[in-house]
């Protein structure tokens, strides 16, 4: 993976980051964002994966339900968020839209994917602290807007 800020003013940095064949998109991301020190951006990419591995919240069980991706995909869209986690880490949360190759589409929070061509992603860090927190209802860590 290759990362480069495009803009820093105000508060508010954008970078650009390119993942080549055979990353792995959350541990780079998350690498990028510790090493960069985001408490609270929004993502945005596209590009293709060789494999994924997507979840889906099944509300009845609380519990994520594996969605494996066993072949190229292109991804139509990647979207999400990184916020800090109860110990003060970045945490990220994405969701992906991937199309297939008869033009189907799936989609679903992304665990895990490998990239292949690449994955072009632009990341805007906002001037705001942004936590998470786990919700007592779901379990999940949701972003806790402070009053």
């Amino acid at each position: 993976m290759k990362s480069q800020i495009i803009h820093d003013a105000h508060g508010l940095r954008t970078f650009v980051a390119v993942l080549d064949i055979g990353d792995e998109v959350t541990s780079c991301l998350q690498q990028l964002a510790e090493t960069e020190g985001f408490t609270a951006a929004q993502i945005t990419a596209i590009g293709a994966f060789k494999d994924a591995v997507l979840t889906y919240w099944d509300w009845d069980t609380k519990a994520y339900q594996e969605i494996p991706v066993r072949e190229q995909v292109e991804v139509l869209s990647l979207n999400g968020d990184i916020a800090l986690d109860d110990t003060g880490k970045p945490k990220l949360h994405l969701h992906t839209v991937l199309g297939r190759r008869d033009g189907a589409a799936m989609g679903g929070h992304l665990k895990e994917a490998h990239v292949r061509p690449t994955l072009e992603v632009i990341i805007t860090e906002m001037p705001a602290h942004l936590h998470r927190k786990e919700d007592p209802e779901t379990g999940l860590p949701l972003i806790a807007l402070q009053k």
